[in-house]
């Protein structure tokens, strides 16, 4: 499990993050999603987004976007709040307005889409990633954001 230590996020770039996701197991994936860095590795991701978003793409794209990420070792989720508006991404301290569009996925599933290893066209259509509201703009999500490749 040693390679798949997302403890210390914030020292990893996006490439590598890409590069960790890509080859771990589900194990170890769904072990550091349920075991106590859950908070800190979801939290490292969300306030990376900003810096990963590209007004240039975005034009006049204003929207609410709510994350929910499933498999909480309760069995809820953890929901996180994107505001798109004027040409900046901005990470909600709480998730406190209405969403255009509400994005729902498993733990694992998140990792994989957010570091450009799994496709979320296929897992939409399996029903792993549920999207409800704007799905013009779930379609467009990806090219708003600098998303690694692996």
């Amino acid at each position: 499990m040693a390679d798949f230590d997302l403890s210390d996020l914030g020292s990893v770039d996006p490439q590598q993050f890409a590069q960790i996701v890509k080859n771990a197991s589900a194990a170890e994936i769904k072990s550091v999603m349920q075991g106590d860095d859950r908070g800190k590795v979801l939290d490292a991701i969300f306030s990376r987004m900003p810096t990963l978003f590209r007004a240039d793409r975005a034009g006049s794209t204003s929207a609410v976007i709510h994350w929910n990420v499933g498999d909480r070792p309760d069995g809820g989720s953890d929901t996180y709040e994107l505001v798109i508006a004027d040409g900046k991404c901005v990470l909600s301290p709480e998730p406190s307005n209405d969403p255009k569009l509400s994005l729902s996925m498993g733990a694992a599933d998140f990792l994989k889409v957010v570091s450009g290893t799994g496709n979320p066209v296929m897992m939409f259509m399996t029903g792993k990633l549920k999207a409800k509201g704007d799905l013009g703009l779930a379609a467009n999500i990806a090219n708003l954001f600098d998303i690694p490749k692996a």
